[in-house]
Protein backbone atom coordinates (compact mmCIF):
# COMPACT_ATOMS: atom_id res chain seq x y z
CA UNK A 1 0.00 0.00 0.00
CA UNK A 2 2.74 2.56 0.90
CA UNK A 3 4.59 1.47 -2.28
CA UNK A 4 1.60 2.52 -4.55
CA UNK A 5 0.70 6.11 -2.22
CA UNK A 6 4.24 6.79 -2.87
CA UNK A 7 4.36 5.92 -7.12
CA UNK A 8 1.05 7.98 -7.09
CA UNK A 9 2.23 11.05 -5.04
CA UNK A 10 5.59 10.55 -7.08
CA UNK A 11 3.75 11.22 -10.03
CA UNK A 12 1.75 14.28 -8.84
CA UNK A 13 5.04 15.66 -7.54
CA UNK A 14 6.34 15.58 -11.21
CA UNK A 15 3.71 17.60 -12.81
CA UNK A 16 5.42 20.83 -11.70
CA UNK A 17 8.97 19.77 -12.98
CA UNK A 18 7.73 18.30 -16.43
CA UNK A 19 6.19 21.48 -17.43
CA UNK A 20 9.39 22.83 -16.16
CA UNK A 21 12.23 20.40 -18.17
CA UNK A 22 10.69 19.17 -20.95
CA UNK A 23 10.47 22.14 -23.34
CA UNK A 24 13.72 23.70 -22.23
CA UNK A 25 15.22 21.99 -25.44
CA UNK A 26 12.80 23.82 -27.26
CA UNK A 27 13.62 27.02 -26.15
CA UNK A 28 15.56 27.87 -29.91
CA UNK A 29 12.68 26.52 -31.82
CA UNK A 30 10.31 28.71 -29.88
CA UNK A 31 11.88 31.68 -30.29
CA UNK A 32 12.00 31.51 -34.18
CA UNK A 33 8.56 30.45 -34.47
CA UNK A 34 7.21 33.58 -32.98
CA UNK A 35 10.53 36.17 -33.50
CA UNK A 36 11.17 36.39 -29.80
CA UNK A 37 15.00 36.72 -28.69
CA UNK A 38 15.94 34.12 -25.58
CA UNK A 39 15.24 37.01 -22.54
CA UNK A 40 11.62 37.12 -23.85
CA UNK A 41 11.37 33.34 -24.55
CA UNK A 42 12.88 33.25 -21.17
CA UNK A 43 9.85 34.51 -19.65
CA UNK A 44 7.75 31.77 -20.25
CA UNK A 45 10.00 29.68 -17.27
CA UNK A 46 9.40 32.74 -15.21
CA UNK A 47 5.19 33.85 -15.54
CA UNK A 48 5.16 29.71 -14.48
CA UNK A 49 7.77 29.49 -11.62
CA UNK A 50 5.73 32.80 -10.30
CA UNK A 51 2.61 31.69 -10.48
CA UNK A 52 3.37 28.16 -9.56
CA UNK A 53 4.63 29.74 -6.53
CA UNK A 54 2.17 32.20 -6.14
CA UNK A 55 -0.82 29.01 -6.05
CA UNK A 56 1.09 27.17 -3.76
CA UNK A 57 0.09 29.56 -0.91
CA UNK A 58 -3.36 28.32 -1.45
CA UNK A 59 -3.52 24.54 -2.58
CA UNK A 60 -2.96 23.19 1.07
CA UNK A 61 -5.66 25.87 2.82
CA UNK A 62 -8.17 24.75 0.12
CA UNK A 63 -7.27 20.80 0.59
CA UNK A 64 -7.58 21.37 4.56
CA UNK A 65 -11.20 22.53 3.93
CA UNK A 66 -12.45 20.69 0.91
CA UNK A 67 -10.33 17.76 0.86
CA UNK A 68 -7.55 16.42 -0.65
CA UNK A 69 -8.10 14.45 -3.51
CA UNK A 70 -11.14 17.12 -5.61
CA UNK A 71 -8.14 19.94 -4.90
CA UNK A 72 -5.77 17.69 -6.77
CA UNK A 73 -8.52 16.64 -9.52
CA UNK A 74 -9.49 20.32 -10.12
CA UNK A 75 -6.43 21.50 -10.41
CA UNK A 76 -5.44 18.18 -12.97
CA UNK A 77 -8.40 19.30 -15.25
CA UNK A 78 -6.93 23.17 -15.29
CA UNK A 79 -3.60 21.96 -15.94
CA UNK A 80 -4.50 19.66 -19.14
CA UNK A 81 -6.53 22.26 -20.15
CA UNK A 82 -3.73 24.82 -20.35
CA UNK A 83 -1.29 22.38 -22.22
CA UNK A 84 -4.01 21.91 -25.20
CA UNK A 85 -3.91 25.66 -24.41
CA UNK A 86 0.10 25.86 -24.85
CA UNK A 87 -0.05 23.22 -27.73
CA UNK A 88 -2.32 25.02 -30.24
CA UNK A 89 -0.41 29.00 -29.34
CA UNK A 90 -0.77 30.96 -32.07
CA UNK A 91 1.64 33.28 -30.82
CA UNK A 92 3.55 33.89 -27.92
CA UNK A 93 1.15 36.04 -26.00
CA UNK A 94 -1.33 32.58 -25.92
CA UNK A 95 1.64 30.51 -24.90
CA UNK A 96 2.44 33.20 -22.08
CA UNK A 97 -1.49 33.50 -20.90
CA UNK A 98 -1.40 29.51 -21.18
CA UNK A 99 2.14 28.87 -19.39
CA UNK A 100 0.08 31.01 -16.60
CA UNK A 101 -2.25 28.84 -16.06
CA UNK A 102 -0.24 25.89 -16.46
CA UNK A 103 1.32 27.44 -13.14
CA UNK A 104 -1.32 28.25 -10.99
CA UNK A 105 -2.63 24.47 -11.64
CA UNK A 106 0.46 22.42 -11.78
CA UNK A 107 1.55 22.51 -7.76
CA UNK A 108 -0.91 20.77 -6.39
CA UNK A 109 0.12 17.49 -6.31
CA UNK A 110 3.53 18.68 -4.46
CA UNK A 111 1.92 20.33 -2.07
CA UNK A 112 -0.95 18.20 -0.67
CA UNK A 113 1.36 15.41 -1.22
CA UNK A 114 3.61 16.89 2.02
CA UNK A 115 -0.35 17.37 3.66
CA UNK A 116 -0.87 13.59 3.00
CA UNK A 117 1.92 12.03 4.75
CA UNK A 118 1.42 14.33 7.70
CA UNK A 119 -1.87 12.77 7.33
CA UNK A 120 -0.49 9.16 7.21
CA UNK A 121 2.04 8.70 8.75
CA UNK A 122 4.52 10.63 10.97
CA UNK A 123 8.25 10.91 12.61
CA UNK A 124 10.94 8.69 10.87
CA UNK A 125 7.84 6.89 8.89
CA UNK A 126 7.12 10.15 7.56
CA UNK A 127 10.50 11.19 6.45
CA UNK A 128 11.23 7.40 4.74
CA UNK A 129 7.63 7.98 2.85
CA UNK A 130 9.08 11.48 1.68
CA UNK A 131 12.70 10.78 1.03
CA UNK A 132 10.96 7.72 -0.96
CA UNK A 133 8.31 10.25 -3.06
CA UNK A 134 11.83 12.31 -3.85
CA UNK A 135 13.86 9.15 -5.45
CA UNK A 136 10.92 8.35 -7.45
CA UNK A 137 9.89 12.07 -8.80
CA UNK A 138 13.35 13.23 -9.31
CA UNK A 139 13.15 10.74 -12.50
CA UNK A 140 10.87 13.23 -14.16
CA UNK A 141 13.72 16.16 -14.47
CA UNK A 142 16.17 13.69 -15.58
CA UNK A 143 13.86 12.11 -18.23
CA UNK A 144 12.11 15.17 -19.07
CA UNK A 145 14.65 17.31 -20.99
CA UNK A 146 15.96 14.02 -23.08
CA UNK A 147 12.45 13.03 -24.12
CA UNK A 148 11.39 17.12 -24.99
CA UNK A 149 15.24 16.91 -27.09
CA UNK A 150 13.61 14.05 -29.41
CA UNK A 151 10.48 15.26 -29.47
CA UNK A 152 12.03 18.69 -30.47
CA UNK A 153 13.76 16.99 -33.17
CA UNK A 154 11.13 14.74 -34.17
CA UNK A 155 7.61 16.21 -33.98
CA UNK A 156 8.48 19.75 -32.86
CA UNK A 157 7.82 22.07 -29.72
CA UNK A 158 3.87 21.71 -29.87
CA UNK A 159 4.14 18.16 -29.61
CA UNK A 160 5.50 18.66 -25.76
CA UNK A 161 2.41 20.14 -24.68
CA UNK A 162 0.86 17.46 -25.99
CA UNK A 163 2.80 15.34 -23.83
CA UNK A 164 2.36 17.20 -20.66
CA UNK A 165 -1.58 17.22 -21.21
CA UNK A 166 -1.67 13.52 -22.31
CA UNK A 167 0.67 13.01 -18.32
CA UNK A 168 -1.76 15.16 -16.49
CA UNK A 169 -4.82 13.08 -18.03
CA UNK A 170 -3.20 10.46 -16.90
CA UNK A 171 -2.74 11.56 -13.31
CA UNK A 172 -6.39 12.47 -13.30
CA UNK A 173 -7.33 8.56 -13.69
CA UNK A 174 -4.76 7.47 -11.12
CA UNK A 175 -6.06 9.86 -8.57
CA UNK A 176 -9.35 8.83 -8.92
CA UNK A 177 -9.60 5.49 -9.10
CA UNK A 178 -6.13 4.53 -6.62
CA UNK A 179 -5.71 7.46 -4.40
CA UNK A 180 -8.39 7.50 -1.54
CA UNK A 181 -8.89 10.84 0.93
CA UNK A 182 -6.58 10.98 3.60
CA UNK A 183 -8.13 13.99 5.37
CA UNK A 184 -11.83 12.73 7.29
CA UNK A 185 -14.49 15.35 7.11
CA UNK A 186 -14.56 15.80 10.75
CA UNK A 187 -10.87 16.88 10.58
CA UNK A 188 -11.46 19.55 7.81
CA UNK A 189 -11.70 23.23 8.86
CA UNK A 190 -14.34 25.58 7.91
CA UNK A 191 -13.24 27.84 4.74
CA UNK A 192 -13.54 30.96 6.74
CA UNK A 193 -11.36 33.91 5.16
CA UNK A 194 -10.96 35.55 8.29
CA UNK A 195 -9.45 32.07 10.45
CA UNK A 196 -7.62 31.30 7.12
CA UNK A 197 -5.68 34.60 7.00
CA UNK A 198 -5.29 34.49 10.73
CA UNK A 199 -3.47 30.98 10.46
CA UNK A 200 -1.08 32.36 7.52
CA UNK A 201 -0.26 35.28 9.99
CA UNK A 202 0.50 32.78 12.52
CA UNK A 203 3.20 30.62 10.52
CA UNK A 204 4.20 33.32 8.36
CA UNK A 205 5.46 34.78 11.92
CA UNK A 206 6.93 32.04 13.18
CA UNK A 207 10.74 31.91 12.88
CA UNK A 208 11.98 28.92 12.84
CA UNK A 209 9.35 27.70 10.21
CA UNK A 210 10.30 31.03 7.86
CA UNK A 211 14.24 29.87 8.44
CA UNK A 212 13.92 26.49 8.04
CA UNK A 213 11.82 27.08 4.73
CA UNK A 214 14.37 29.52 3.44
CA UNK A 215 17.29 27.25 3.97
CA UNK A 216 15.94 24.68 2.20
CA UNK A 217 14.96 27.35 -0.47
CA UNK A 218 17.96 28.81 -0.77
CA UNK A 219 20.33 25.35 -0.80
CA UNK A 220 17.73 24.49 -3.82
CA UNK A 221 18.78 27.24 -5.38
CA UNK A 222 21.66 25.81 -6.66
CA UNK A 223 19.88 23.53 -8.58
CA UNK A 224 17.18 25.82 -9.61
CA UNK A 225 20.44 27.90 -10.86
CA UNK A 226 21.04 25.26 -13.87
CA UNK A 227 17.91 24.55 -14.59
CA UNK A 228 16.85 28.14 -15.35
CA UNK A 229 20.06 28.19 -17.31
CA UNK A 230 19.86 24.43 -18.90
CA UNK A 231 19.28 25.64 -22.67
CA UNK A 232 21.69 28.43 -22.53
CA UNK A 233 24.50 26.20 -20.42
CA UNK A 234 23.92 22.84 -22.57
CA UNK A 235 23.92 24.43 -26.36
CA UNK A 236 26.37 27.80 -25.68
CA UNK A 237 29.00 26.68 -22.57
CA UNK A 238 29.35 22.71 -23.04
CA UNK A 239 28.56 23.40 -27.22
CA UNK A 240 26.31 20.14 -27.27
CA UNK A 241 23.17 19.97 -29.26
CA UNK A 242 19.49 20.09 -28.34
CA UNK A 243 19.45 16.11 -27.90
CA UNK A 244 22.50 16.06 -25.07
CA UNK A 245 20.53 17.64 -22.27
CA UNK A 246 21.50 14.45 -20.16
CA UNK A 247 24.73 15.36 -19.87
CA UNK A 248 23.42 18.16 -16.71
CA UNK A 249 20.29 16.52 -16.33
CA UNK A 250 20.97 13.00 -15.32
CA UNK A 251 24.17 13.92 -13.00
CA UNK A 252 21.79 16.66 -11.14
CA UNK A 253 18.71 13.97 -10.97
CA UNK A 254 20.88 10.29 -10.21
CA UNK A 255 22.27 12.41 -7.33
CA UNK A 256 19.22 13.63 -6.20
CA UNK A 257 17.40 9.61 -6.19
CA UNK A 258 20.63 8.47 -4.52
CA UNK A 259 20.45 11.01 -2.00
CA UNK A 260 16.59 10.42 -1.30
CA UNK A 261 17.28 6.51 -0.79
CA UNK A 262 19.85 6.96 1.26
CA UNK A 263 17.95 9.61 3.38
CA UNK A 264 14.85 7.06 3.24
CA UNK A 265 17.18 4.42 4.44
CA UNK A 266 18.98 6.07 7.47
CA UNK A 267 15.60 7.98 8.76
CA UNK A 268 15.68 5.37 11.80
CA UNK A 269 19.27 5.15 12.22
CA UNK A 270 20.43 8.68 12.53
CA UNK A 271 18.37 11.53 13.86
CA UNK A 272 17.19 14.41 11.55
CA UNK A 273 20.37 16.89 12.42
CA UNK A 274 22.89 14.47 11.85
CA UNK A 275 21.31 13.98 8.31
CA UNK A 276 20.72 17.53 7.74
CA UNK A 277 24.64 18.50 8.77
CA UNK A 278 25.99 15.72 6.71
CA UNK A 279 24.39 17.05 4.01
CA UNK A 280 25.50 20.81 4.11
CA UNK A 281 29.15 19.12 4.93
CA UNK A 282 29.08 17.59 1.37
CA UNK A 283 27.07 20.60 -0.32
CA UNK A 284 30.12 22.73 0.44
CA UNK A 285 32.46 20.27 -0.66
CA UNK A 286 30.26 20.21 -4.29
CA UNK A 287 30.56 23.72 -4.37
CA UNK A 288 33.86 24.54 -3.60
CA UNK A 289 34.80 21.69 -6.09
CA UNK A 290 32.57 23.07 -8.99
CA UNK A 291 34.39 26.80 -8.39
CA UNK A 292 37.53 25.23 -8.33
CA UNK A 293 37.23 23.36 -11.48
CA UNK A 294 35.58 26.46 -13.40
CA UNK A 295 38.34 28.40 -12.22
CA UNK A 296 40.96 26.52 -13.34
CA UNK A 297 39.47 25.15 -16.65
CA UNK A 298 36.72 25.88 -19.64
CA UNK A 299 33.62 23.70 -18.69
CA UNK A 300 33.49 20.60 -20.66
CA UNK A 301 31.92 17.36 -19.74
CA UNK A 302 32.14 15.52 -17.80
CA UNK A 303 34.25 17.21 -15.21
CA UNK A 304 31.98 20.12 -15.65
CA UNK A 305 28.68 18.35 -14.32
CA UNK A 306 30.29 15.52 -11.55
CA UNK A 307 30.02 18.75 -8.61
CA UNK A 308 26.77 18.93 -9.52
CA UNK A 309 26.09 15.38 -8.74
CA UNK A 310 27.66 15.48 -5.67
CA UNK A 311 25.60 18.41 -4.53
CA UNK A 312 21.92 17.36 -5.51
CA UNK A 313 22.62 13.86 -4.01
CA UNK A 314 24.02 15.79 -0.80
CA UNK A 315 21.03 18.22 -1.07
CA UNK A 316 18.63 15.36 -1.23
CA UNK A 317 19.97 14.01 2.17
CA UNK A 318 19.46 17.44 3.75
CA UNK A 319 16.36 18.22 2.49
CA UNK A 320 13.35 15.78 3.59
CA UNK A 321 14.47 16.37 7.74
CA UNK A 322 14.43 20.32 6.66
CA UNK A 323 11.10 19.85 5.52
CA UNK A 324 9.73 18.26 8.24
CA UNK A 325 11.18 20.00 11.03
CA UNK A 326 9.20 23.17 9.60
CA UNK A 327 6.04 21.41 9.33
CA UNK A 328 6.38 19.84 12.19
CA UNK A 329 5.57 23.44 14.41
CA UNK A 330 2.02 22.94 12.69
CA UNK A 331 0.27 19.24 13.00
CA UNK A 332 -3.10 20.56 13.16
CA UNK A 333 -2.58 22.47 10.23
CA UNK A 334 -0.55 20.76 8.07
CA UNK A 335 -2.11 21.66 4.62
CA UNK A 336 -1.75 25.31 4.90
CA UNK A 337 2.12 24.96 6.38
CA UNK A 338 2.66 22.67 3.56
CA UNK A 339 1.46 25.56 1.15
CA UNK A 340 3.75 28.32 2.70
CA UNK A 341 6.65 26.02 3.03
CA UNK A 342 6.17 24.95 -0.25
CA UNK A 343 5.51 28.96 -1.88
CA UNK A 344 8.91 30.03 -0.34
CA UNK A 345 11.08 27.19 -1.72
CA UNK A 346 8.86 27.81 -5.12
CA UNK A 347 9.17 31.74 -5.16
CA UNK A 348 12.91 31.77 -4.27
CA UNK A 349 13.38 28.90 -7.45
CA UNK A 350 11.30 31.25 -9.39
CA UNK A 351 13.16 33.94 -8.54
CA UNK A 352 16.51 32.44 -9.55
CA UNK A 353 15.78 30.24 -12.45
CA UNK A 354 13.84 33.78 -13.55
CA UNK A 355 16.15 36.71 -12.13
CA UNK A 356 19.45 35.11 -10.93
CA UNK A 357 20.22 33.07 -13.92
CA UNK A 358 19.67 35.05 -16.71
CA UNK A 359 22.36 37.32 -15.21
CA UNK A 360 24.92 34.37 -14.92
CA UNK A 361 24.10 32.30 -17.03
CA UNK A 362 26.97 33.21 -19.83
CA UNK A 363 29.60 32.02 -17.44
CA UNK A 364 29.86 28.51 -15.79
CA UNK A 365 32.36 29.79 -13.49
CA UNK A 366 29.37 32.33 -12.20
CA UNK A 367 26.93 29.53 -12.44
CA UNK A 368 29.53 27.98 -9.88
CA UNK A 369 29.65 31.00 -7.15
CA UNK A 370 26.07 31.37 -8.03
CA UNK A 371 25.03 28.16 -6.58
CA UNK A 372 27.56 28.78 -3.88
CA UNK A 373 26.25 32.20 -2.71
CA UNK A 374 22.70 30.19 -1.72
CA UNK A 375 24.24 27.25 -0.24
CA UNK A 376 25.64 30.39 2.27
CA UNK A 377 22.59 31.80 2.84
CA UNK A 378 21.02 28.64 3.85
CA UNK A 379 23.42 27.42 5.74
CA UNK A 380 23.14 30.83 7.69
CA UNK A 381 19.63 30.01 7.89
CA UNK A 382 19.98 26.90 9.50
CA UNK A 383 22.54 28.23 11.96
CA UNK A 384 19.66 31.07 13.00
CA UNK A 385 17.22 28.06 13.32
CA UNK A 386 19.52 26.12 15.46
CA UNK A 387 20.07 29.54 17.98
CA UNK A 388 16.12 29.87 17.94
CA UNK A 389 15.35 27.23 18.93
CA UNK A 390 18.33 26.76 21.92
CA UNK A 391 17.25 30.40 23.08
CA UNK A 392 13.49 28.66 23.40
CA UNK A 393 14.38 25.00 25.01
CA UNK A 394 13.42 25.08 28.85
CA UNK A 395 16.53 25.61 31.19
Amino acid sequence: MNLILTLILAGLTMVGPLAIDTYLPSFPAIGLAFDASPMLIQQTLSVFLFTFAFMMLFYGTLSDSFGRRPVILVSLALYVLASVGAAAAPSLGWLLACRVLQGLAAGAGSVIGRAIVQDRFSGAEAQKILSHVMMVFGLAPAIAPVLGGWLQVTLGWRAIFCFLAAFGLLMMVVVQRALPESLPRAQRHPFHLFAIARNYWRVLCHRQFLLLSVAVGASFGGFALYIGSAAYFVINILHLPETAFAWLFIPLISGMVVGSALSAKFAHRYTQRQLIWSGYALMALAAAANVVYNACFAAAVPWAVLPLFLYSFALSIAMPPLSLMGLNHFPNNSGLASSMQSFIQMLLFALVSGVVAPLLFDSALKLAYGVLGGLVLSLMCWLAAQSSDAAQAPA
